[in-house]
């Protein structure tokens, strides 16, 4: 399956939040670049590693950036997978190519345009939302042991849309990441109570993680 489904504008529709600087805007290809370095050194500090200062809140922090930024964002975080003197444990997860290897485990990848094809984008959508969950992506991003240092990194999160959405993912992933810190690379809006995918599509109610790098 490697293009995309094609689901229609209706599902890429939604009211901006709030008024103002979007959280995360950018302001320019210097500006993405000087963020990402900031992500950088965030993840090897004690006290992210540790969550220090979160008042007994979970560990879980999303770093914002304009949609348009989003091959940077990549380049980034494969330099990451590589760098050899990064202090910790990056465990960096597409949620896409997970989502990928699900539908491979369930020998359905093969099936899937046939099936966009003859019944459309939004049956095909009710289908794989039927036999591919949450617990099915846990069951790809668990591991064990985790050890001090680590660092769960999910990306892919527009890759994924819509056949996941990463605030109810969030929620079933805690309980199994309450001693990992979750830095989720997210290309859209979050305001600290609402999650925008994108920046355009119908806003989603989260509040348990935190913004990083303004």
């Amino acid at each position: 399956m490697s293009d995309k489904v094609n689901f229609g504008a209706a599902e890429r529709q939604g009211e901006p939040v709030g008024t103002g600087k979007r959280p995360g805007a950018e302001g320019g290809p210097g500006r993405i670049k000087e963020r990402l370095d900031k992500v950088r050194a965030l993840i090897q500090k004690p006290e992210f590693l540790e969550g220090r200062g979160l008042s007994n809140e979970v560990n879980i922090r999303i770093f914002c950036y304009e949609p348009e930024n989003e091959m940077m964002v990549r380049h980034f975080v494969n330099q990451l997978e590589t760098d050899p003197s990064l202090d910790g444990h990056l465990k960096i997860c597409n949620l896409y190519k997970t989502f990928l290897s699900v539908c491979g485990d369930m020998d359905i990848t093969d099936a899937i345009p046939g099936m966009e094809e003859a019944d459309g984008s939004a049956y095909l959508l009710e289908q794989l939302s039927f036999a591919i969950g949450n617990r099915e992506f846990i069951d790809k991003i668990q591991y064990e042991p985790h050890e001090p240092g680590d660092v769960l990194m999910l990306t892919g999160v527009g890759e994924v849309f819509p056949f996941m959405r990463i605030h109810t993912l969030l929620e079933a992933l805690q309980p199994y990441f309450s001693d990992v810190p979750i830095l989720v690379m997210y290309p859209g809006e979050f305001d600290g109570r609402h999650l925008k995918l994108f920046n355009r599509l119908k806003p989603n109610d989260y509040y348990r993680a935190f913004s990083v790098i303004e």
